[in-house]
Parts: structure tokens; C-alpha cells; sequence
């Protein structure tokens, strides 16, 4: 099996209106080892440093959490990680719809089913709702997913700072314009309004026509895996499969679930650093 060596660092944190006495946070920013991805090395560097704990979540995410009880004005977090990926795209087995609506399969992927607060339930929305219905109309939930995939990418456009990280699939929809976790909510709700478990992806992209051992601005990047008899990956964003350049960090329902930096903090108002990812294709 093919494979590519990627590392990349991660910057993000806040600035912060007045001096924090105390805040508490958590970062989800360490590639996941799994068949497909073996991490090599991961670091995590803190600014002001703190004692940090690491855990997994409910989803299988890893987790770093840490307070900081000294005043600041500003937080950094710096992740910096060496991952081996495999370039071949995972195509699931495939099943049919009896098996999606049996007990069995509905019970264990029930969470990758139910609304959220971003995903919401596809009830009043004619032109989603009629996707739908096409798609259930269809031989195979492989053509189902075929048909919603297509819709996503045909209804909405790629726009930089048309929506937030808050934005819903519903409301990206309707303004038919939005960014990666844009693409990925409207998508899961298709597949899941279908019965077809869906879950949101968050981790790396990386440009493969970048030359070897250069660095290069890479992304922060968001895609849906569903369930077809094993779980597949798909990029609505970029219409492009899931492999080697794709560097896999956390799972959940929506972005909720998997946002990099997230806590909560004593003080004045805060603004985001913003996020800056630098990607390196290594020498294997």
C-alpha cells in the first residue's frame, strides 16, 4: 500500500479584551491513529504553559484539556504532528436498504441519525425534502448517497466568510453559499433524513502537486463519512476522494463536536487569533 508522510503544525488561540484570571479549555488537534493513518510523533505547545490532560471522548477523539490559572492577555496552542497516510481511497462493501432500516443497524449508528443543533430535522424545507425522496426512491443507498452528494455540490457555492462555524444546514441551504463545515451539515442532513448514518469529519488537507519537503499552506478542512455496510469517506467540498492527503482528527454528530479549541474563561471580550495550518510532504 502506497503511502505519504505528511507534517503539519497548527496554530490557534485568543486575544483577549482585558486580563483572563482563569480559563479552561480543550483542543481536539491530534491526528487519530487508525488502519488508514498511523501518527508518528504529535506535539502540543501551550502559551502561558499548563498542566494538560489527555483523554479520548465519546466519539474517539482525542482530547488535550488544560486550565490556565495565571492572568494573560493572549492563548496559543501549537500542534504539531508527522503522519503517515495511505493513498488509496477505503470503498465500503455496500448494503441495502433492509439492512439501513433493521433494528440492528439503526440502534448501533442512532446518533449518527438524530438531528442536532446544527444538523437540525428536515421537515419543512420542499427542496431538500424532495431530494429525499429521490434518494429513497433509488436501487441501492449507494445511489442514494450519489444523488445527495451531487445536489450539494450542485446547490451551493464555495464562498470564504459567507457563513461562521455556527451556521446551520438549514441556513446554508437556503443562502446556498458557504465553506467546508457548510457543504458537510447540509450533506449529513440528506443522508441522514434518508436513514443513512452519517457523521462529520474534521482534520487536514493537503495540496499533493506541492513539491516534496517544501512547506506550504494547508487547510483546516471538514467532510462526512456515512455508513454503507463499513464506513466511506467523501469531500462534498472538493468532489474529491478521501486518501492520502486527507489527515483525520476528530468525529462527531457536527462541528460541536469536533471544534480544534473550545473552553471557557474569566475577563473581557475575546477575538480569535485565527488559525494558520502549514503542511510538509516528507521523504519516507
Amino acid at each position: 500500500m502506497t503511502r505519504r508522510r505528511l507534517r503539519i503544525e497548527h496554530r490557534t488561540g485568543y486575544r483577549y479584551e482585558s486580563t483572563v484570571a482563569a480559563s479552561f479549555n480543550e483542543v481536539r488537534m491530534t491526528p487519530l491513529n487508525t488502519r488508514r493513518q498511523h501518527v508518528l510523533s504529535h506535539q502540543l505547545h501551550i502559551t502561558p504553559g499548563a498542566g494538560v490532560t489527555e483523554y479520548q471522548d465519546y466519539w474517539g477523539t482525542t482530547v488535550h484539556s488544560f486550565d490556565v490559572h495565571d492572568p494573560h492577555v493572549m492563548l496559543e496552542v501549537v500542534s504539531t504532528a508527522t503522519v503517515d497516510t495511505e493513498t488509496e481511497h477505503f470503498v465500503a462493501d455496500g448494503t441495502d436498504w433492509s439492512t439501513l432500516a433493521s433494528t440492528s443497524v439503526r440502534d448501533r449508528w442512532c446518533e449518527y441519525l438524530t438531528p442536532t443543533a446544527l444538523v437540525p430535522a428536515l421537515t419543512h424545507d420542499d427542496s431538500r425534502l424532495s431530494i429525499v425522496e429521490k434518494m429513497l426512491a433509488t436501487s441501492t443507498p449507494a445511489e442514494a448517497i450519489a444523488l445527495a452528494f451531487n445536489s450539494v455540490r450542485e446547490h451551493i457555492s464555495y464562498r470564504s466568510g459567507a457563513t461562521s462555524v455556527f451556521t446551520t444546514a438549514d441556513q446554508a441551504w437556503a443562502l446556498g453559499q458557504g465553506v467546508c463545515q457548510d457543504f458537510s451539515h447540509t450533506l449529513l442532513s440528506l443522508l441522514r433524513t434518508a436513514g443513512i448514518p452519517a457523521r462529520y469529519v474534521s482534520g487536514y488537507l493537503h495540496d499533493p502537486s506541492n513539491e516534496l519537503g517544501s512547506t506550504h499552506i494547508g487547510e483546516s478542512h471538514a467532510w462526512v463519512e456515512f455508513w454503507n455496510g463499513g464506513w466511506e469517506a467523501i469531500d462534498p467540498t472538493n468532489s474529491r476522494e478521501v486518501a492520502g492527503s486527507h489527515v483525520l482528527v476528530a468525529r462527531g454528530r457536527d462541528y460541536v463536536d469536533v471544534a480544534p479549541l473550545k473552553g471557557i474563561y474569566a475577563g473581557g471580550k475575546s477575538e480569535a487569533l485565527g488559525v494558520a495550518v502549514h503542511i510538509t510532504e516528507l521523504q519516507r
